[in-house]
C-alpha cells in the first residue's frame, strides 16, 4: 500500500486526537496555536494525497479493522474527495488566522481551549463526511458537527448568541431525526450500511420494482434533512442568527464549512447509493430545483433588506447555497460538477466577507450596522480590498470565482431542455440582486467618512494574522476564476471514479 494512502485516515486521526488533547492542554494561545497547526497539517497532507491520487486517476477503498463488509467500516477517496478536504482544511486555517484578533476579545480565556476542540471536531467532521463509505458513521459524525457547531455560535457567550444557539440546535436536530430515519428505512430495506452494497441493493429493488414507494420516502426524507441542515429554503431561518451573531472565526467556519459538509454528503448519497437515475425517477429533482431557485432570490431578497453587514452576508449564504441546490436539481452529472465547484468558490468566498467585516467593524468599535462602516475601508484598506474582491466574486464579475460558477451552471443547464431557459433567468436575476446589496455596501465602506455625521473611528490593531488570511483567501476566489478549468476536471472525474 502507498504511504499516501494512509493520509486521509490519518488526517481525521490528527484532528480528533487534537481535539481530545486539547481539552487537557492548559493554555488559550497554546490551544489556539496548536489548532492552526493541524488545519495546517491537515491542509498539505490533503494536497500531497491530492497530487497522488490525480496522478494515479483512481478511486480507492480503505477498510479500517480489516473487518470486511457487512461489518466493516470504509472510507473512500478519489479526486474530489482530496480537492474538498484541501479546501476544508485551507480555509478552517485561515479563518482562524482571520478571526484571532476577535476570537481572543469574544472568547473567555479559560474557554479558549474547549472553543477549539469544537473547532477540531467540526473539521474532522467534513473529512469524514467527504470520506465515509459508511452511511451510519456519517450520521454521527453529523451530530457531531451539530454539537461542535452549536458550541461555536455559543462560544461568544451573550444573550443573543444563546437564543440563535437554542434554534440552531432544534433545527439541527429536526434534520439529522430526518436523516436517520431515512437510514434506519435504508437499511431495513436492505440490511447494509456500507454504501457499495446500498448501491447494489438499491439497484435490484429499481430493477425489480420493489418498495418503490419507500425508496421514494426514503430520497425525500434524506434530501430534506440534509438541507434542513444545509439552510435549504424555506428551512433557512436559523442561519442569519446563528451566522450573524457568533464570533468572525465561528461565522466563518459555519457559513463557509459546516453548512458544505450536509451538502456534500447528500450528493455522496445521490451517486454513490441511488444514482441520479434513480433520483430523476422520483422527480426528487424537480424539487430539489424549486427550492434552489427560491433561495436564489428570496436569499437575495432579504439580503437586500438588511442593515446589518454580518446578517446581509448570512442572507447571502441562503442565496448562494441555492446555487448548489439548482445545480442538484437539474438532475445531471454536470450540472452536480457545477454544485461542487460552487461549494469551493463559496467556502473561500464567504470566510473572506466575514473576517473583511470584522476588520472593517474593528474600526468603529466592532458596530457592524451598515451605516456605521461608511468609509472604514480608508482606516483597514487591506479588508476593504478583501470586501471588494468577495463582493465582486458574489455578484459574478469575471476573473472572480463566482463568475466561474456562474459559467458552469450556464453551461450545464445546456444538458436539460426543459430547464434552461429558467435557470438561465434565474441565474441573470439572482446576479442583478446580488449587485444591489453588495455595490452599495462596497461603495460604502469606501466613501469618504466626512460625509457622514457619525463618531470618529478608531484604528484597528494591526493584525498580521487577518492580513495573512484575507490575501490567501483572496487569492483562492481568484485562482478559481482564472483557473477553473483544471478544477473541474478534477470534480468531473472524482464523480465519474465516485
Amino acid at each position: 500500500m502507498p504511504f499516501a494512502w494512509n493520509l486521509p485516515y490519518l488526517s481525521v486521526f490528527l484532528t480528533m486526537v487534537t481535539a481530545i488533547l486539547l481539552s487537557v492542554i492548559p493554555g488559550a494561545k497554546r490551544a489556539y496555536w496548536l489548532t492552526v497547526g493541524v488545519s495546517a497539517a491537515v491542509t498539505v497532507m490533503s494536497l500531497v494525497f491530492l497530487r497522488f491520487i490525480v496522478k494515479a486517476d483512481a478511486a480507492y477503498a480503505f477498510t479500517m479493522g480489516k473487518f470486511p463488509a457487512p461489518f466493516g467500516n470504509e472510507i473512500r477517496f478519489g479526486p474530489l474527495q482530496g480537492l474538498l478536504a484541501s479546501v476544508f482544511g485551507a480555509v478552517m486555517c485561515l479563518s482562524l488566522l482571520g478571526g484571532r484578533a476577535e476570537l481572543f476579545e469574544d472568547v473567555d480565556e479559560k474557554k479558549m481551549g474547549l472553543a477549539c476542540v469544537m473547532l477540531n471536531m467540526v473539521l474532522a467532521s467534513l473529512l469524514v463526511l467527504s470520506y465515509t463509505n459508511d452511511a451510519f458513521t456519517a450520521y454521527v459524525f453529523i451530530e457531531i458537527s451539530t454539537i461542535a457547531a452549536c458550541a461555536l455560535v455559543m462560544i461568544k457567550d451573550s444573550g443573543p448568541t444563546l437564543v440563535a444557539t437554542i434554534r440552531y440546535l432544534f433545527m439541527s436536530l429536526l434534520g439529522s431525526g430526518l436523516f436517520l430515519f431515512s437510514i434506519i428505512l435504508l437499511y431495513a430495506i436492505t440490511g447494509h450500511l456500507l454504501m457499495p452494497q446500498l448501491h447494489e441493493s438499491v439497484q435490484k429493488l429499481m430493477a425489480d420494482g420493489a418498495y418503490t414507494k419507500v425508496l421514494a420516502l426514503i430520497l425525500a426524507m434524506m434530501t430534506a434533512g440534509l438541507g434542513v441542515k444545509s439552510a435549504m429554503f424555506p428551512f433557512h431561518r436559523w442561519l442569519p442568527d446563528a451566522h450573524g451573531t457568533a464570533t468572525t472565526t465561528s461565522s466563518a467556519v459555519l457559513s463557509g464549512l459546516v453548512v458544505k459538509g450536509y451538502a456534500v454528503l447528500l450528493i455522496t448519497m445521490y451517486c454513490r447509493v441511488f444514482t441520479l437515475e434513480t433520483v430523476r425517477a422520483f422527480h426528487i429533482h424537480d424539487a430539489v430545483f424549486a427550492l434552489g431557485f427560491c433561495g436564489m432570490i428570496l436569499g437575495s431578497v432579504m439580503a437586500l433588506r438588511e442593515t446589518h453587514a454580518k446578517r446581509m452576508l448570512a442572507y447571502s449564504s441562503v442565496a448562494q447555497l441555492g446555487y448548489v441546490f439548482m445545480g442538484l436539481g437539474l438532475g445531471t452529472e454536470a450540472g452536480v460538477a457545477a454544485a461542487l465547484f460552487q461549494i469551493l468558490a463559496h467556502a473561500f468566498t464567504k470566510p473572506l466577507l466575514f473576517v473583511s467585516v470584522g476588520r472593517l467593524a474593528a474600526a468603529v468599535h466592532h458596530d457592524k450596522q451598515l451605516r456605521a462602516l461608511r468609509g472604514t475601508a480608508w482606516k483597514a484598506p487591506l479588508a476593504g480590498v478583501g470586501f471588494g474582491i468577495g463582493a465582486l466574486s458574489m455578484v459574478g464579475i469575471p476573473l472572480f470565482g463566482g463568475f466561474a460558477a456562474k459559467v458552469n451552471f450556464s453551461t450545464a443547464s445546456i444538458f436539460t431542455d426543459q430547464k434552461i431557459a429558467l435557470t438561465l433567468f434565474v441565474l441573470a436575476l439572482s446576479s442583478v440582486l446580488n449587485a444591489l446589496y453588495y455595490i452599495p455596501a462596497l461603495i460604502n465602506i469606501w466613501s469618504d467618512r466626512k460625509e457622514a455625521a457619525l463618531p470618529e473611528t478608531n484604528e484597528p490593531g494591526r493584525d498580521t494574522s487577518a492580513a495573512v488570511a484575507i490575501v490567501l483567501l483572496a487569492g483562492g476566489v481568484l485562482f478559481l476564476g482564472v483557473c477553473f478549468t483544471p478544477v473541474m476536471n478534477i470534480i468531473v472525474r472524482g464523480l465519474e471514479l465516485m
